[in-house]
């Protein structure tokens, strides 16, 4: 088994981690405006 150096791999899959930071930005936006809406809706 040889492991090759092949930088192109890198630039060929930037956008599917592109992709990938998307979603967890999106993910940590819903919980941080789920956690937002049920403090304003049990706050006395």
């Amino acid at each position: 088994m040889q492991i090759q150096f092949n930088p192109l791999g890198f630039v060929e899959q930037l956008p599917k981690m592109g992709v990938g930071m998307l979603v967890i930005f999106v993910v940590i936006g819903l919980i941080i405006l789920t956690t937002l809406l049920i403090n304003w809706l049990f706050s006395e």
